[in-house]
């Protein structure tokens, strides 16, 4: 007699494929995925050889049960008139699109009552998943998720404790203020995102590292924390620039901050490039095509929506936090000190 249970295979997952490639579930799906077109890349070519070698095969019923009742994954954002949430969430509904889900979003403001009713609505729609871009520092809603035994990750923001997919914003503020030390500013002014959020935070860390390594220690009224909105970078730079002794260059921790800096500015007789260098965060489309052109550090959308629906559909991995390192995009915004 034949003892079944010894004879029996172990199955090979997408995940064992992608830990013997070194590459991302997300990537090994897409490239086993026959439904879409057959890459002929090196990287698609070595995922398709291991997963033979493996034993790997697709098993559609098996895909159709990880991915739950409705294949529908939940994305909340404060809203979508901010460029840089409908970024997000657009990169999340293509990454959600590649790994055979739907994406659909709710917007929620700055409440947390509000925040609340968003996400129990989502998950009254049977969401297999959330996808929130709201943590504040002191948020509830993770932890309330945790306990609930919700599977969920934070886009762009982390509590710390939950699984989290955002930009090393750290490295991202370090890098902008080192770009103006480089240019030769030292009276360096600071417009910081609001404190409740890490990003926030961290971008003024890395701001300040800077500065500490260059041995420069500004006075408090250089360095203002503020929301993330234009009227926020209007009315910070209204304190910034008020009477002749302004800061020479300012970093603002978006780019809806940078250009509420630039239009007090201009109004003032200032031109940006010449008189003001002014670095923005995120790297948002409309900032290239801006008549001066901003400096920006780029925030990788794609790769951060990418690994957070990796997080998301992991199940079976401890809560992580993952930061995507961000570039710097010099342009004419900033100039060297005196040109």
């Amino acid at each position: 007699m034949v003892d079944i249970a010894s004879d029996e295979r172990r199955v090979v997952t997408l995940k064992d494929v992608a830990s013997a490639s070194g590459v991302s579930i997300s990537t090994v799906s897409r490239v086993l995925d026959d439904r879409t077109p057959r890459s002929r890349s090196a990287t698609a070519q070595r995922v398709r050889a291991i997963a033979d070698e493996l034993g790997y095969r697709r098993n559609v019923s098996a895909s159709s049960l990880r991915r739950g009742a409705t294949a529908t994954i939940g994305v909340l954002v404060p809203r979508l008139t901010d460029a840089v949430m409908a970024l997000m969430f657009e990169a999340v509904e293509r990454a959600a699109h590649r790994q055979g889900y739907f994406a659909v979003v709710a917007t929620c403001g700055d409440d947390a009552d509000d925040e609340t009713r968003a996400t129990e609505t989502l998950l009254d729609r049977r969401v297999d998943g959330l996808v929130l871009a709201t943590a504040r520092l002191d948020d509830a809603l993770p932890a309330s998720l945790r306990d609930r035994g919700i599977p969920h990750v934070l886009a762009l923001r982390t509590d710390g404790v939950s699984p989290s997919s955002l930009g090393d914003d750290e490295t991202g503020g370090y890098l902008a203020v080192r770009h103006l030390l480089d240019l030769g500013h030292t009276d360096i002014g600071i417009v910081t995102g609001p404190r409740f959020t890490s990003s926030g935070r961290d971008r003024r860390a890395g701001a300040e590292r800077a500065l500490r390594e260059a041995g420069i220690a500004l006075p408090d009224g250089r360095v203002l924390a503020a929301g993330y909105g234009i009227d926020h970078g209007i009315e910070a730079a209204g304190r910034l620039l008020d009477g002749d002794g302004g800061p020479t260059a300012v970093f603002a921790a978006n780019d809806n901050l940078a250009m509420g800096v630039a239009s007090v500015a201009h109004a003032r007789g200032r031109q940006i490039g010449r008189d003001l260098s002014i670095v923005g965060y995120n790297d948002i489309p409309l900032v290239s095509r801006l008549p001066v052109p901003f400096t920006s550090v780029r925030t990788h959308f794609d790769r951060i929506a990418e690994v957070a629906l990796d997080l998301l559909l992991d199940t079976g991995t401890a809560a992580r936090i993952e930061r995507t390192m961000p570039t710097l995009i010099p342009r004419s915004s900033t100039a060297p000190l005196g040109r």
